[in-house]
């Protein structure tokens, strides 16, 4: 898409677009927006994720909510805290105690 001069140039949220300008975005990048987003940093060093969406008379930038991964671990997650699964050893002893018969096949 070439720009021309003359139209305006707008950023705004993908959410501040019409229903019908969202659906016009969704079908200009049905296969997602990551081929084409923009990464935009702003002078206070937070930045946002853009794509360019085009209309006859307007030039936007819609800004797209991305989470980004920060590479910090869930320590308070308490999932993974143990290795054992709790009555791990009580399973794996009543499963030795007792031998495979043919019916069990």
């Amino acid at each position: 898409m070439a720009t021309d001069n003359k139209k305006r140039r707008i950023v705004t949220s993908f959410n501040n677009l019409s229903a019908e300008q969202q659906a016009e975005v969704k079908a200009l990048y049905p296969l997602g927006f990551s081929e084409v987003m923009m990464r935009i940093d702003k002078p206070d060093g937070t930045f946002f994720y853009t794509v360019p969406y085009e209309t006859e008379d307007t030039y936007y930038m819609v800004k797209i909510d991305v989470k980004v991964d920060d590479g910090a671990d869930d320590a308070d997650d308490g999932y993974y805290d143990e290795d054992d699964l709790k009555g791990a050893d009580e399973l794996a002893d009543a499963a030795n105690a007792e031998e495979p018969s043919d019916d069990d096949f």
